[in-house]
């Protein structure tokens, strides 16, 4: 039952289709698709992440595109009025995408599965935030989703970075829906948060530790003074499905239960 062709617009409703076994269903992905590999080499691709090749996706027939966030709202409005039922959701905290994993599978007909998923992602964060609850010390951790201008972390991540045991540095921009609303106009607001790590995850591109560390005014943060500048590759955080939850709450969890070793 359900949608029988999907095309999926970003990579979280094509991740979790294939972890719930539906991936037969998926007749395009994103261009930005890398998890899992198998789709990325089976799926044609139809859309990058603010653009779509409408023409494309017609041929295709679908019988639902799905989305994610504001952002895509125009590639929405194209197959809206060229008669393609589209979902977009907007989901951005961890409990959020809980649940985005249980109305997609609910969607295709397999909502059984699909809570079987959710409460499995579910019981390793508990695990993961149980292990944090037992650090000596939490250290401060600025995230930075994009570095000109300065683009601070998302909802969910910075929710990941508190069950991994740190202290989410600007947790005021965090809670912004739009990433507008997280550009940091001035790198003072960063500095005065002394982040004991540097997380950066450039959204697309390789994180330069060297250019933050040549920043005006940033030679005496404790992430810089320390060498605390670490990259977590943005397919493993900054796409709201079941990767975040895990390989990059890992990833957040090896290097902040590390700090704390070293700092015990």
């Amino acid at each position: 039952m359900g949608p029988q062709r999907i095309v999926c617009l970003t990579e979280e409703p094509t991740e979790t289709l294939y972890l719930l076994g539906e991936q037969e269903r998926i007749v395009g992905i994103s261009g930005f698709t890398v998890r899992p590999p198998a789709a990325r080499k089976d799926k044609p691709k139809v859309s990058a992440f603010t653009s779509a090749k409408v023409d494309r996706i017609l041929e295709l027939k679908p019988d639902i595109a799905i989305g994610f966030s504001d952002i895509q709202a125009d590639i929405a409005q194209a197959l809206i009025k060229a008669g393609v039922e589209v979902w977009i959701s907007n989901h951005r905290s961890v409990e959020q995408i809980l649940d985005y994993i249980r109305r997609l599978g609910a969607l295709v007909g397999v909502p059984t599965k699909a809570a079987t998923l959710a409460d499995t992602l579910a019981r390793g964060l508990d695990d993961v935030r149980e292990a944090s609850s037992r650090l000596s010390r939490r250290p401060t951790v600025y995230f930075e989703e994009w570095d000109e201008p300065l683009i601070s972390g998302i909802r969910w991540v910075s929710e990941l970075i508190e069950i991994a045991g740190g202290h989410e540095a600007l947790p005021h921009r965090a809670s912004q829906p739009l990433a507008k609303d997280r550009i940091i106009a001035d790198a003072a607001e960063v500095i005065a948060t002394a982040p004991d790590i540097i997380i950066g995850s450039w959204c697309g591109k390789r994180f330069r530790p060297e250019h933050v560390i040549a920043r005006p005014g940033w030679q005496n943060v404790p992430a810089i003074r320390d060498g605390e500048l670490y990259e977590v590759k943005s397919p493993l955080i900054l796409q709201p499905g079941p990767a975040a939850l895990t390989d990059g709450l890992a990833e957040l969890t090896r290097i902040i239960h590390g700090w704390a070793a070293r700092h015990a």
